[in-house]
């Protein structure tokens, strides 16, 4: 299983980041072909007790690494990475690994 964290800084205006994530980029995103699933934090997301808070961090689960490049590569993802920079004004980190259960 492939999952890619999307960690978003504090951008300049959190409620119009809210909006533009909420109705335009999720809608994108679930376009997507061959996502297994997309999970959000409610609210900020601290690193560690003395670390810096990301304003919302995103899970995009894929089966295989060969699913995540195909969703990437479609219209549909392109479409979705072309939208982060209308809505991201706080940055975005990407950690993408292969994942498996213990």
């Amino acid at each position: 299983m492939i999952r890619t964290l999307v960690m978003y800084g504090t951008p300049e205006d959190p409620a119009a980041f809210a909006k533009h994530y909420h109705e335009i980029h999720i809608p994108l995103v679930r376009k997507m072909p061959h996502l297994k699933s997309c999970e959000i934090t409610k609210g900020p997301a601290a690193i560690g007790p003395d670390g810096g808070e990301y304003h919302l961090v995103a899970i995009l689960t894929y089966d295989s690494h060969a699913d995540m490049e195909a969703a990437l590569a479609s219209a549909e993802g392109q479409a979705a990475v072309a939208d982060v920079a209308k809505f991201a004004s706080g940055g975005v980190t990407l950690v993408t690994g292969e994942y498996e259960t213990v």
